[in-house]
């Protein structure tokens, strides 16, 4: 199965490089050998998700474009905004933001 296409893989494309199916690597590999708690083969989590819990959320196809474009054009991480964006809802409804 092919990996769902990213902006961040725009960063710095020079030229379309397709891999083909056979050449891909394993589920297992493309995370870098690295799991979740829980999982199989025992791996640690990366520091960059020690001590995070995730946040998931499905938003239009027009919101992930205006985000993502909005991320890239100030140089920030998707998930830079979107903590940006909880803490204002949080403000908003009497609540102390969190800083994270």
């Amino acid at each position: 199965m092919s990996r769902k296409p990213s902006f961040a893989n725009l960063r710095d494309r020079t030229a379309p490089n397709p891999i083909s199916e056979a050449q891909s690597p394993q589920p297992s590999d493309r995370q870098g050998g690295n799991q979740m708690p829980g999982g199989q083969g025992g791996a640690s989590v990366p520091a960059s998700r020690q001590g995070r819990k995730q946040i998931a959320g499905f938003f239009s196809p027009e919101m992930s474009f205006a985000m993502h474009t909005l991320a890239r054009r100030q140089g920030r991480s998707l998930q830079a905004l979107m903590a940006e964006a909880f803490n204002d809802v949080l403000r908003k409804h009497g609540e102390s933001p969190i800083g994270d």
